[in-house]
């Protein structure tokens, strides 16, 4: 004889819950279910955002960019930046913004935006891009080899020491290295990042002028979440950007 055995309700709804849980990621990889934030990801301590998609999630619309304010919100944001000059860069060092951090599945932060930014893109074994397509949002470059393209970040690591960094801690910077919900990184032509260098708009703005709306939403959308500074020249160099933009 089988014996029967009753399971109230609501331990049974409970474990199915769990269950559903479970299988939707079993490894906790994806907390937010929108893209790679592994055990430790910096991303976490990065400043939220209302309305902006979560970390490794890609962009809405035409955007290049995950995580773009429209123009309206960014010439709001541009308004209330403070405006000082640029300080000290001593003690400086990229060492003091650990990057590339690891997302999980092998995959580091520059892995994981190769993905995001590309279009059938293939990966080894140890998660590196070994074939895809990229078009690269400064110049319009059109790239078929993942050796070519950098990461960049959108406010480069001196400059975000020059305007406020210098007085955050290791994990805040590390947070700001890795940024994947903010539009802080993104795959550019290596030619295209080293020419822009540490520079801020004012001293270099991309060479294809169609990007100009997007850059400036970014860089001010980055700035103000990180509450970094501005200086004269650059919040006015991004009014220009942002007067291209379509609304």
């Amino acid at each position: 004889m089988v014996r029967q055995i009753h399971v109230p309700g609501a331990v049974l709804a409970a474990a199915l819950l769990l269950a559903v849980a479970g299988c939707s990621d079993p490894a906790g990889t994806f907390p937010d279910g929108k893209g790679p934030s592994g055990a430790g990801s910096p991303t976490a301590s990065a400043p939220g955002g209302a309305g902006e998609p979560g970390a490794g999630g890609r962009p809405a619309g035409g955007d290049v960019l995950p995580g773009l304010v429209t123009a309206e919100v960014a010439r709001t944001r541009l308004a209330s930046l403070k405006v000082a000059a640029p300080g000290t860069m001593a003690g400086y060092s990229r060492d003091k913004f650990a990057h590339w951090a690891q997302q999980g599945d092998r995959c580091d932060t520059r892995e994981v935006v190769l993905e995001r930014d590309g279009a059938d893109v293939t990966r080894d074994a140890e998660c590196k891009a070994v074939s895809g397509r990229w078009k690269s949002l400064y110049d319009g470059a059109a790239v078929t080899d993942a050796g070519k393209m950098d990461i960049d970040h959108m406010v480069p690591l001196a400059e975000g020491w020059r305007s406020g960094a210098a007085r955050w801690d290791a994990a805040r910077r590390k947070a700001f290295a890795n940024d994947l919900t903010h539009p802080q990184l993104l795959a550019v032509t290596a030619a295209s990042n080293r020419s822009k260098g540490d520079q801020s708009p004012d001293l270099w703005q991309p060479t294809d002028k169609s990007s100009w709306c997007q850059y400036g939403r970014a860089w001010t959308t980055v700035k103000s979440a990180y509450e970094l500074t501005v200086t004269e020249p650059e919040k006015k160099m991004l009014t220009t950007m942002l007067d291209t933009c379509a609304s």
